[in-house]
C-alpha cells in the first residue's frame, strides 16, 4: 500500500574512523541508538562499520552521531515522500511515535511534547499557507526556486556507561556571606556556569551578587567526568544542589533561631559556632546499561523533543542559496535560563546549517588535508544567518526525571536537521 507508513528499514552505515580508533566506537553507538530519531518502525535493523582509512583519526563533534544517523533516516522519509506521492511531511506524521511506546532498544518513553512541539512548529511558522506560497513563487520564477520543510527530533540525553553520569561539586560559604561554587564540569560556551550559581542562588535563597564561580580544577573537585552528551549541567547542578542542601541543614538550627535575621547574620554566627562552612558532594545518576546481544537496555535518562521549520531559496545558476525564515520550537521543560537555551539551540542551528551544505573536508589520494584554511573550508557567517529567526522554548511542560524540572538544550546541534531535506531537494 502506497499510504506512507515505513514497515521496515535497514540500514548499514559505514564511518570514516581514520587512521586510529579514537571516537569512533562511541559515535557508531550513538548513531545506531538514535539513528530512528522521531518515527516508530516496527522492523528495523541499524548496524555500523567503524572503517580504517589512511586519513587523521576522528573525534566527536557536537551531536555524536545524532546528526549523521539523522540524515541517513530523513533522506529514507524523502525517498518514500517521492514513491508515494506524498508530501514529506505527512510522511512524517503518518510515521512518528504518537503514545507511550518503547524505542528500538526496548526503552519506555512517552512522546506527548514530541507531538506538542510538531504541532506548535507547524502552526508558528505558518507552515501550510506558506507551503502555498512557495509553489507560487516558484511558478513565477524560472531561476531561482524556493523550498520548505519541516521535521521533528527525539534526542536522547546522556552515554550509555553509568559511569559518565556522575559529578561532584564544592561550596564555600565565607564570613562575610559571600558564596564560591566549584564543580566538575567545563565552560565550554554552553553557560554552565551560569547555570550552577542560579542552582546555588535558588538553594541559599540569596540574589547571584553573593555568588562567586571557580574555574574547574582537579585540585579542588579531582577525578572529573567529561562534560559531554547535553548532560553537564544536570549531573553537576545536582552536585551543587546537594552540597547546598547540607550546608543548608547546617543553617537550620540557626535560622529557626533569628527567622527575620539576614543571610549574613546566619553566615556570621555559624562561624562563631565553629561549625563547617563549606562542603563536597558527589553524587551518582543515571544508571545506564546496554545489552548489545539482546539488542535492549535502559540506556539514556530522559529524552529532549523539538521541531523545526526552514525556507530556503537557490540560484539555479550559481547553486548560490539563502535561508529565508527558520523557526524551531524545543522541548527545555522548566529551563533554567531560557536566554541560555534559546542562544544554544540558535548557534547550533547555525552550525549544523555549515555542517551539512558547506563545510567539507577535502583530501588527495595520498590523505593530504586540501581544505586547510578559510579559502577552502567554509563555515557560515553572519551572512548565512536566517533573514527571520524565531526560536521558542516548548509553555507548559515538565518531567519529574531532571533538576528543577528542566531539561539540557547543551547539544542542540540536532535543530538543523530541518534544513536537511531542502538541501537535499534544491542543493543535489
Amino acid at each position: 500500500m502506497d499510504n506512507g507508513r515505513i514497515k521496515a528499514l535497514d540500514i548499514e552505515c559505514f564511518i570514516n574512523g581514520g587512521c586510529t580508533l579514537d571516537d569512533s566506537e562511541l559515535v557508531t553507538e550513538f548513531l545506531i541508538l538514535k539513528l530512528e530519531n522521531a518515527y516508530k518502525i516496527r522492523n528495523l535493523r541499524f548496524r555500523g562499520r567503524a572503517c580504517l582509512t589512511n586519513l587523521p583519526s576522528n573525534t566527536a563533534f557536537r551531536g555524536f552521531g545524532f546528526p549523521q544517523g539523522t540524515l541517513v533516516t530523513e533522506s529514507c522519509i524523502t525517498a518514500v515522500a517521492a514513491k508515494c506521492g506524498l508530501p514529506p511531511e505527512k510522511i512524517r506524521e503518518k510515521n512518528m511515535y504518537r503514545t507511550v511506546d518503547k524505542t528500538i532498544y526496548k526503552q519506555a518513553f512517552n512522546p506527548e511534547n514530541l507531538i506538542r512541539c510538531w504541532n506548535e512548529c507547524l502552526d508558528k511558522s505558518s507552515f501550510h499557507n506558506r507551503r502555498m506560497q512557495v509553489e507560487e513563487f516558484n511558478k513565477k520564477n524560472y531561476w531561482k526556486k524556493r523550498g520548505i520543510a519541516v521535521i521533528p527530533m527525539k534526542f536522547s540525553v546522556g552515554f550509555v556507561a553509568t559511569s559518565y553520569h556522575q559529578a561532584a561539586a564544592l561550596v564555600h560559604i565565607y564570613t562575610d556571606g559571600s558564596v564560591l561554587v566549584t564543580h566538575g564540569g567545563n565552560e565550554l560556551g554552553q553557560g554552565i556556569h551560569t547555570k550552577m550559581l542560579q542552582v546555588a542562588s535558588r538553594e541559599f535563597k540569596i540574589p547571584m551578587s553573593y555568588l562567586h564561580i571557580c574555574e574547574t580544577s582537579t585540585a579542588t573537585v579531582p577525578n572529573t567526568i567529561a562534560t559531554a552528551a547535553s548532560i553537564g549541567a544536570d549531573t553537576n547542578g545536582r552536585a551543587v544542589q546537594n552540597a547546598c542542601q547540607i550546608l543548608l541543614k547546617r543553617l537550620e538550627p540557626i535560622i529557626k533561631k533569628n527567622p527575620e535575621g539576614a543571610w549574613e547574620e546566619w553566615v556570621s554566627e555559624l562561624s562563631q559556632k565553629e561549625i563547617l562552612k563549606d562542603f563536597i558532594s558527589s553524587i551518582r545518576g543515571y544508571k545506564a546499561f546496554m545489552d548489545w546481544e539482546k539488542g535492549e537496555g535502559d540506556t539514556f535518562p530522559y529524552y529532549v523533543y523539538g521541531a523545526a521549520c526552514s525556507e530556503v531559496e537557490i540560484d539555479c545558476l550559481t547553486g548560490a542559496h539563502k535561508k529565508i525564515r527558520t523557526d524551531i520550537v524545543m522541548d527545555a521543560c522548566c529551563s533554567l535560563n531560557p536566554a541560555i537555551d534559546i542562544g544554544q539551540v540558535e548557534g547550533a542551528f547555525i552550525q549544523g546549517m555549515g555542517f551539512y551544505t558547506t563545510e567539507e573536508l577535502k583530501y588527495s589520494p595520498e590523505g593530504v588535508l586540501y581544505s586547510r584554511g578559510p579559502d577552502e573550508y567554509k563555515i557560515p557567517t553572519i551572512s548565512d544567518v536566517p533573514e527571520e529567526f524565531n526560536v521558542s522554548l516548548l509553555p507548559s511542560s515538565q518531567t519529574p526525571l531532571t533538576l528543577y524540572s528542566s531539561k539540557t538544550t547543551q547539544s542542540k546541534f540536532e535543530p538543523a536537521l530541518e534544513f536537511i531535506e531542502v538541501a537535499q531537494k534544491f542543493l543535489q
